[in-house]
């Protein structure tokens, strides 16, 4: 995913509902980069040595990585991976990704009458400065659903980005309350896997080599992800690939050449034979089949 930023002017008011966002973004620091590794705006932006303190409040997810964390309320601390920082206004505060390891971070900002309410009523007591939920499929689509939402700005988008922002809240809140993830590492690697694999679409998967990076052998890998998913691995990636170009095939007018290639297939060839075979249809037929079906509804 590339870096993305969206600071959100102050005319931009969402009154009614109770939030206003104040940024939404995502970025990724590679080991030995400079941090923050992009521009932010004057108000918000920060070296290690100076700090920052902000008017509104902003939960910071790390979703890869480790690093270092410090407020005025507490010591430093060490980050990890699945680590879930919050901010809270007028506090001070720093933190960066461990120089040899970087890190990805999700972030969002907001401010209003509810999250005040919920801040007054001890509803982030438990939250402190950050909370441990693990790596998590669904926080990551949330993010993904801020940052989708943000780049389309169609009538009435800051209400939805409000109403992600609230779900957010309460996903989070639910996982730190139950600590899901500690219950459950196998279902945590297989999220992981998942996700990954998702991340690596577009290119050439080595399974071996994800296996290795969540620790395990290929072999106890393949067992434990099939025994989940009901798929393999490569059968996980080959759907995803296929429902990817189904996708583009519907919605746009990319030639097919293309959409093999944005759908991570070695070669036209393959994937027009492996579509048909898993379709019962060429990817020119299906389109064809999909935009006859879409005129009918017309």
């Amino acid at each position: 995913m590339d870096n993305f930023q969206k600071y959100f002017a102050p005319y931009e008011e969402n009154k009614e509902w109770g939030v206003k966002i104040i940024t939404v973004g995502y970025s990724k620091t590679l080991p030995k980069n400079s941090y923050p590794s992009i521009e932010h705006p004057s108000n918000h932006y920060f070296t290690w040595n100076r700090g920052r303190i902000l008017d509104g409040y902003y939960l910071v997810y790390i979703s890869s990585g480790e690093g270092i964390f410090e407020t005025a309320e507490n010591s430093p601390i060490k980050i990890v991976s699945g680590m879930c920082l919050f901010l809270t206004p007028n506090v001070w505060h720093r933190y960066k990704p461990d120089d040899k390891l970087g890190w990805d971070e999700y972030w969002i900002g907001f401010k209003g009458s509810y999250p005040d309410y919920l801040m007054k009523n001890d509803f982030f007591e438990h939250f402190k400065q950050f909370v441990e939920i693990g790596f998590n499929e669904s926080i990551i689509k949330l993010f993904h659903q801020l940052i989708e939402t943000s780049s389309n700005t169609k009538p009435g988008y800051l209400q939805i980005l409000s109403g992600i922002t609230m779900h957010l809240l309460g996903f989070i809140n639910y996982l730190s309350l139950i600590k899901e993830t500690d219950e459950y590492p196998t279902i945590k690697m297989i999220t992981r896997a998942k996700f990954i694999i998702e991340e690596l679409l577009e290119t050439k998967v080595d399974m071996k080599k994800i296996a290795k990076q969540l620790h395990m052998g290929y072999s106890k890998f393949r067992k434990t992800f099939k025994e989940h998913t009901k798929l393999s691995p490569n059968q996980y990636l080959l759907n995803l690939r296929l429902n990817k170009a189904k996708l583009l095939l519907k919605s746009s007018e990319i030639n097919i050449s293309n959409i093999s290639y944005l759908s991570g297939f070695e070669s036209v060839f393959y994937f027009s034979e492996i579509f048909k075979k898993k379709t019962g249809l060429s990817p020119s037929q299906y389109r064809m089949n999909s935009k006859k079906s879409s005129n009918r509804l017309l």
